[in-house]
């Protein structure tokens, strides 16, 4: 009988492993604990708090409920001013882990060093924000953001950065903005392309949920005709203004696209919030992750 019972549980524990929606939550030290933090935060968000206290604004972040984070400061060989395993073993001290990194500064000159460090920090995801190397562009009267150059020169810099990666055991992603899913002048959709040409076995896709909605783009059609090209979800959401909202208080049908999580190929999902607009960037991502339980993500 008690063979059953350990038999059963062991079942139901692989069970709830195989459909949580990230990583699974790690075990306390005695291996009898299961911590109910869960979801992922994009540390963008916070980005002014872990300028100054990167120490406080984790254990902040895992308080806050979440599970694990992504990065958004790397500079000379450093995450938020910490070497990659420093920043690895702080993490780990709180319970966190860091699951993707925005690299927006590679080059093919410095590729091989970032990812080496993306590593060695223990990170899985190698993420383009912006189209790299200088043909990003952004600007500054009317704050839209585009590309110079060709779709083909991006195509071509991603498949080999993530060649790259993959080689190196990584996971690269291009996260986008809403440019990527507006015609240019000849017809051409940026995001199509790259997910036409790209590799699909060394290049896949960070979808920004807000910024797909602000192009007047449907994440739905996209999951439909591009199946399992979607490995992460930043969870963003957008008020009635257009402007970013706390997850859960905006206008984006979240569970319809969260129904098709397993169409879009999502592995794990972060929250971001680009602005709070007044309100503490700490008390939007708490909103933001009762919002996940609403909507749930859990």
């Amino acid at each position: 009988m008690k063979k059953t019972i350990h038999s059963l549980s062991l079942i139901l524990g692989l069970s709830l492993g195989i459909f949580s929606c990230g990583p699974a939550t790690e075990t306390s030290t005695t291996g009898t604990e299961t911590s109910d933090n869960f979801g992922g935060l994009a540390l963008y968000t916070v980005r002014d708090s872990m300028a100054i206290n990167p120490k406080g604004t984790l254990k902040a972040v895992a308080d806050a409920g979440y599970a694990y984070v992504e990065s958004a400061d790397y500079s000379d060989g450093k995450f938020y001013g910490m070497t990659p395993t420093e920043f690895k073993s702080l993490l780990d001290s709180l319970g966190l882990k860091a699951i993707s990194a925005h690299m927006g500064m590679v080059t093919l000159d410095n590729a091989d060093q970032l990812i080496a460090d993306v590593k060695a920090a223990g990170i899985s995801y190698f993420v383009i924000p912006v189209p790299p190397m200088g043909i990003f562009t952004n600007d500054p009267t009317s704050n839209a953001m585009g590309m110079k150059g060709t779709t083909e020169e991006l195509v071509s810099i991603m498949n080999t950065l993530g060649e790259k990666c993959h080689k190196a055991g990584l996971k690269l992603l291009y996260h986008n903005h809403d440019f990527e899913f507006m015609p240019l002048a000849d017809g051409t959709v940026i995001e199509d392309v790259l997910l036409e040409k790209c590799n699909p076995e060394w290049v896949n896709f960070q979808m920004d949920l807000y910024w797909v909605t602000k192009a007047n783009a449907n994440a739905l059609t996209y999951f439909e005709k591009y199946p399992g090209r979607f490995k992460a979800w930043h969870v963003k959401d957008m008020d009635k203004e257009g402007k970013f909202a706390p997850v859960g208080t905006g206008t984006i049908d979240f569970k319809s696209i969260l129904a098709q999580k397993e169409k879009s190929g999502m592995e794990f999902y972060l929250v971001e919030q680009d602005q709070t607009f007044g309100l503490d960037p700490m008390e939007a991502i708490k909103i933001s992750h009762k919002g996940l339980i609403d909507l749930g993500f859990k």
